[in-house]
Order: structure tokens, then sequence, then C-alpha cells
């Protein structure tokens, strides 16, 4: 567990600029999630005038006497206000003189682990609630972590998210104890090393009253860190994907409208790792076929160089066949051609999965048709082991976390999902019902 004073170590752009970080709210069902999000934006200046004048308005107010119910701000649909919950993912955007930030509001009942999925799958950061009062201590001195909080830690570490920071929320409940919430940091941090989780940080809150979110208060004397917005404002983001090899999934094939002498033909998409230059030499998978950069493209002009986040069209020198779902990558450093995937999910879908069935994979630009060919192993979130499944017949059912092996009809120019987040991860998608059933990352020799 990192001390939150070795933390602080702000990083802007090239440019001088705040740097951006993205972050997620994660934990069990009235953890506060949405009332810390609305602290944080309520006591940085994060709000309009007028979107405090309607949240005072709200007629599902919950709080006592004027106090404002922060959690309307996040919680924007009218079952989320009506039942007091998250449902969907909201995201909110605010700024300090020190750093831009984007914030996703999870939600924490278990029906909507996969909408917290979708909201974990970009961040950098991950903020796990602890509701010290939903906490069971034991007399013995044991600790009894809730089964959400474990699983969004699960996720956690399976969607490789850099920097953990455990809130433990509430502490008015507690009297603002000082041996409760070491007593829940010790337990957590047994919990985090048994998952492998490495970069954590602890601080003890209370989102109601504003403790230690972007001011410290008065009530907790004894601890001696950095606030939370402190803390937010100092964590490092260092982006993996400028270094890594160079992966450009072909997202359109433009030509020009028939009437010009030149043949414009020019490869669009967004740069998802790596660099590429004016006369690098590329390649075409999965088809192999060989390339070099003409010119590189862009709504402001023709660059020498474009760099991973970047959106751009490439002109090659030569006439090759190119098409959506390709992936142009650097000679030195292919991608690899799979047609037999093995990979953890997250099993997003009601229906339980099916191994008669067929499905749509949806790997960067490329979709094709997969068969799930083996069930191996699911995950216990509470005990981090993994049962191996004797009976492929019980299927992955809803929130279950697996390894699977999955044949695809059309071979996806992948990396594992620990090198490179964008070809390393996937969907599947029912043939019949169109809809997502699981988020998936490629594990390559594991």
């Amino acid at each position: 567990m990192n001390a939150p004073t070795e933390r602080l170590n702000h990083q802007a752009d090239a440019s001088g600029q705040a740097s951006l970080l993205r972050f997620i709210t994660a934990g069990s069902v009235d953890d506060g999630k949405s009332t810390l999000i609305g602290r944080l934006l309520f006591d940085s200046k994060g709000i309009f005038a007028d979107q405090l004048a309607a949240v005072s308005r709200s007629k599902h107010k919950r709080t006592v006497g004027d106090t404002i119910d922060l959690s309307l701000l996040t919680d924007g649909l009218e079952a989320e206000r009506e039942q007091g919950i998250t449902i969907d993912v909201a995201y909110r955007y605010f700024a300090t003189p020190k750093r831009k930030f984007i914030i996703a509001d999870t939600p924490g009942h278990e029906q909507y682990t996969r909408n917290m999925v979708t909201g974990a799958s970009t961040a950098d950061a991950v903020i796990i609630l602890v509701d010290v009062s939903k906490v069971k201590l034991g007399d013995d001195g044991s600790v009894e972590l809730l089964v959400q909080t474990k699983r969004h830690s699960t996720i956690a570490k399976l969607l490789q998210i850099e920097h953990v920071i455990v809130a433990v929320n509430k502490m008015d409940l507690v009297n603002y104890d000082q041996g409760v919430y070491e007593r829940i940091v010790c337990a957590y941090t047994a919990f985090a090393r048994n998952l492998g989780l490495e970069d954590i940080t602890a601080i003890p809150l209370s989102a109601l009253a504003g403790d230690n979110v972007v001011d410290k208060g008065d009530n907790m004397p004894w601890y001696h860190g950095p606030t939370l917005i402190e803390l937010l404002e100092g964590l490092s983001v260092y982006d993996e994907a400028h270094s890594a090899p160079f992966r450009f999934p072909v997202q359109l094939v433009a030509r020009h409208n028939g009437h010009e002498a030149n043949d414009f033909r020019g490869y669009m998409g967004r740069i998802e790792s790596g660099k590429v230059s004016v006369g690098d030499k590329l390649v075409v998978q999965p088809s192999g076929i060989d390339a070099t950069v003409k010119e590189i493209v862009t709504f402001d002009g023709s660059l020498q160089t474009a760099v991973a986040g970047q959106s751009i069209t490439l002109l090659l020198n030569e006439y090759v066949d190119v098409s959506r779902g390709d992936v142009l990558v650097n000679t030195e450093q292919p991608a690899t051609l799979l047609k037999q995937v093995s990979a953890d999910v997250c099993w997003m879908a009601d229906e339980p999965l099916d191994l008669r069935r067929k499905y749509w994979i949806k790997h960067g630009t490329r979709q094709t048709m997969a068969r799930v060919k083996s069930l191996d192993t699911i995950l216990d979130v509470n005990t981090q082991q993994r049962r191996v499944v004797d009976d492929p017949a019980e299927g992955l059912k809803l929130n279950d976390i697996a390894r699977i092996q999955i044949a695809v009809q059309q071979p996806l120019a992948a990396d594992a999902y620990a090198d490179i987040r964008a070809t390393g991860a996937f969907i599947l998608i029912d043939e019949v019902t169109h809809q997502t059933v699981a988020a998936g990352m490629i594990r390559l020799g594991e």
C-alpha cells in the first residue's frame, strides 16, 4: 500500500497544459459514489448555478433540511432518482488549475456490473468506495469486505487500470474512528495482494460532509495524507500506447468523387498505438501485403509523423487491397494472427453462454463470426481461485468472469491485452438479438 504523500507527482503534457485523467468510481450499492462525485464537482466549483438550482428543486431530494442532494448531479435518469441508485454510467467533466478530469460514475448494483466494465475500459484510475457501515467487523479482529468490492477490484485488475484508490467512505457514521479505518485498509490490502493489485492508495473520507474530498475538515486530525482531489491531481499517467508497436485498424477506405484525375485512395482510422512517419514500411494484416507510407493526411493538413490517439488518413505508395477491419502495422513488430483465441471474459448477458450458438466477435474494426469452443475456468471473486469447469453445459452466467477458448471465422490481428489494450480487447455479440454479451481480454501464451 503506497503512502499518499509519496504519490503527488503531477504530470503535464508536452505543451505544459494540465494533463487529462480519466477515473471511475466503483463499489457496492449506496456506498456514496454519486455523492462523492457530486461533492467533488460542488467543492471544486465544477457545476453551474442553474445546475445547482435544478438539483435543489428536485422532487426526489433524499436529504434532510436544506442540505443539497449532491448525488443528483450524476444520477440523471428518472429511475435513478426515484430509487436512489445508479443504473447507467454517467460521465462528468471538470477541471482544476492543475488538471482536467473525466469522471465515470458507475453502478454498484450487481445487476449493472456490465455497465461498470464499460466505464472502466478507458479509465486511468479507479476509486473503490468502501462503506464503513456495511463492512462486517468481527470481535475476533476479522473483517469481511462486500462481494461487489471484490468483484470491482477484480475487474480493475483484469482491465489493468493503472491506479487504485481505496476510499473508505462514511467515516462520520463511525465517529471518524481511526481503528475502524485501519482494520478495513488492512483487510483490503491483504485481498489486493492476493489479487495482484500493486498501485494502491487508501484515504478516509465522508462524501456527505466533505471531509478529505476537496478540503480536509477537522474531524480526522490523525490523517496526514492529501485530500482526494490532491491525490487525483498528483497521479502520474504514462501513456504506454506511444511507445508500443504501431497499430492502425482501418475504419474506412476514402475515395474521391470520381470526377478528379488523380486516383485518391486513403485509409482512414485512429492510431491505437505507436507512431507512423512518411516513408515507413508497413504490413497489411491479415493479408501480409507490404506497403509504404506516402502521405499522412489530417483535417488540418499533412503531417510528417503521427502518434497514438490521432485520427488520420494514410496514403500508400502501392496499390494494395485494404478494407475496413484490416490492420496496418510496422514490419518489425507485427501483430499475432489468431484463429483460436484464449481470453478472459466478463459475461454481460442475462442469457447464459451456450456453446452450441454462434456469436459475432468485434475486434477493433473487424467483425466476424465466432464460436466459443470451450469454457475452461470460472474465477471466484472471493477467493481469487479459478474453478475448472467439468460440465460446460452449466454455462456462464451474468457477471461471471471466466477463461474461454474461441474459434473465429477470419483471423484477427491481435496482441495480448497486457501489451496493447486496443488490439487485445474485444466484445462478443449475440447473433440473433445483436446485444453485447461479453467483454473480453486476449491472453497470449497463458
